[in-house]
């Protein structure tokens, strides 16, 4: 009997012990079959987020060609069909989430002005460009109005000279923006006679040679064809070589910034220990002596706290850190940062105010010198006073 009970009860344990072995076994299967498809999952979305990445790389180029309308189209379906997840994985040479996901305004409060029936005078306006709705709208959309409103027989129209940023309106927001062909096509085909160029670019730099190339070719299409100058004007030999657009356009900038500001005057800034900052592009061309130009007409003005400086180019004494130190040394303990463009799009919001390390705003916080920094996010082009220099430009051009 004891030899029965014994042998029941091994039986019993092994029973138990062969169904622990396959639930453990289905266990650490079923475990296995989760991480595999989990680890599917996320190939999947990076392949679905690399093919779009792929598509905007392939529009993030500078030249257009027979094949852009239908990439850009192609780019923006293959973005909506992400989740938001996907979304977050898009990288590639050029590509990121913000190129389609970043909010940048109502892009239908923006007129491409690229409409026909021009008749015989056109007034075409050349701007670099921006991918910022509201700035487009707000910076360049504001030379042009005041243009059109001072040149009622003429006839605004808009070309940009950056293809990439043509390609990122029409994909994100479905615009379709001229470029410098297209735009003298337009003209060619409409049967216009008399052509003026306002360029709003700020100095005559790379951006005003490639645009004037681009003219030349077409100069024998039209009875008249005339160039108008760029906001500052002539460029000049050297730092100390002024004018009176540089002057205008200096009074201007700084008394909306100090406007802004919520500031009296210049003076009740400075009393306040308040320095303000114009941050330019820069360029390697030889205009680039432009802005230490532009720091001169500040001295002259008497502008003692107001300093210029520049993402890129040379000199260096016009660089974040050498501007830093400048007003380090006069002993401003405020500063306020403003764009010197005409546009406020990319470089206004990343590279001066952004929050990565490299921005303006980073390293003035950085340096630890300044109790307060501010920014403001706001391009010339919607000042009225340097709308007006436009105007006057575009005048002396007519009246060639």
């Amino acid at each position: 009997m004891k030899k029965k009970l014994v042998a029941a009860l091994l039986t019993a344990a092994m029973a138990m012990s062969l169904l622990a072995g396959c639930g453990s076994s289905d266990s650490k299967g079923s475990d296995a079959d989760s991480k595999e498809t989990a680890e599917s999952t996320e190939d999947s979305d990076q392949e679905a987020a690399d093919k779009v990445a792929d598509l905007i790389d392939a529009i993030y180029v500078q030249e257009r060609t027979e094949d852009t309308d239908k990439q850009c189209e192609e780019a923006k379906t293959a973005w909506d069909k992400l989740t938001d997840a996907q979304k977050e994985l898009v990288s590639g040479e050029n590509a990121d989430p913000d190129y389609f996901g970043r909010d940048t305004g109502d892009a239908s409060k923006d007129d491409p002005l690229n409409e026909d029936e021009i008749g015989e005078n056109e007034l075409l306006v050349v701007s670099f460009g921006t991918s910022f709705n509201d700035s487009r709208a707000t910076d360049i959309g504001g030379i042009e109005k005041a243009l059109q409103e001072a040149n009622p027989d003429w006839s605004v129209r808009r070309a940009f000279t950056a293809q990439i940023i043509i390609n990122h309106v029409q994909a994100r927001d479905g615009e379709k923006i001229d470029n410098m062909d297209q735009a003298l096509e337009r003209a060619v085909n409409n049967g216009v006679k008399n052509l003026v160029v306002q360029p709003t670019h700020l100095m005559h730099g790379a951006e005003y040679d490639e645009l004037s190339e681009a003219v030349e070719n077409y100069k024998d299409k039209f009875e008249s064809v005339k160039i108008a100058e760029p906001l500052l004007g002539e460029v000049g030999s050297d730092a100390t070589v002024i004018n009176a657009d540089k002057e205008a356009v200096a009074k201007a900038i700084t008394d909306e910034a100090v406007k802004a500001a919520e500031y009296d005057s210049l003076e009740a800034a400075e009393a306040d220990g308040t320095a303000f900052v114009f941050m330019g592009h820069g360029t390697s061309h030889v205009a680039n002596v432009s802005y230490d130009q532009m720091q001169t007409q500040m001295e002259q003005l008497g502008y003692k706290n107001v300093f210029i400086g520049t993402v890129e180019g040379e000199p260096e004494d016009t660089a974040c850190e050498a501007v830093i130190d400048k007003i380090k040394e006069a002993g401003y303990k405020k500063v306020i940062l403003r764009p010197l463009m005409v546009v406020a799009g990319d470089h206004a919001n990343n590279d001066m105010a952004g929050d990565d390390d490299d921005s303006w705003k980073s390293q003035f916080e950085a340096s630890g010198a300044f109790d307060s920094i501010e920014t403001q996010i706001e391009g010339l082009g919607r000042i009225p006073a340097v709308q007006q220099i436009y105007v006057e430009h575009t005048k002396a051009a007519i009246e060639q």
